[in-house]
């Protein structure tokens, strides 16, 4: 039964994601981004990682994708009034994808079947993730905590140099 939920899900991930890319309408393009994001979380709960599906929906689908929504809603989407691309750049877009497809395929050619997740069925669980995470990996964790905070007091100080040239 998990093969078959597992087929549909990749089958309904690849066709969004294939949506998302030839949909003409950006709005369109996002609700397919959602489903993929949806479909891809569902594959994380096949794999017996909860708190990553979870994770997933609430920080992708949730948050990001709103702001892409928002962002796609205050642009100005006339295609006459925008810059045709060059073939060099598209050149460039096509080598730059194909070069990205061989790291996909070569990573993935190395890796093992997908057993390990039913020889250990406790691996993606949120108790064990929390205990490595602030066990083995405390110091990391506290220093990216330390970078984010920084990367925000520096947002807010560059949006206060802001207002005050504009005033």
């Amino acid at each position: 039964m998990t093969q078959y939920a597992f087929y549909f899900l990749a089958f309904v991930s690849i066709l969004c994601a294939l949506m998302v890319v030839f949909s003409k309408n950006p709005i369109h393009s996002v609700l397919y981004l959602v489903l993929t994001f949806f479909s891809i979380a569902g594959q994380y709960l096949l794999l017996n990682a909860q708190f990553l599906a979870v994770v997933h929906i609430v920080v992708y689908s949730g948050a990001i994708m709103v702001l892409f929504l928002f962002v796609l809603m205050l642009l100005n989407l006339n295609t006459e009034a925008e810059p045709q691309k060059s073939t060099w750049l598209k050149f460039a877009a096509v080598i730059s994808g194909g070069l990205l497809l061989i790291t996909f395929v070569a990573s993935l050619k190395g890796s093992e079947n997908m057993a390990l997740v039913q020889k250990n069925p406790e691996i993606g669980l949120t108790a064990n993730l929390g205990k490595i995470l602030f066990n083995e990996f405390a110091l990391p964790f506290e220093i990216s905590s330390i970078l984010l905070l920084s990367a925000m007091v520096g947002a807010v100080m560059l949006s206060q140099k802001e207002k005050e040239a504009k005033q």
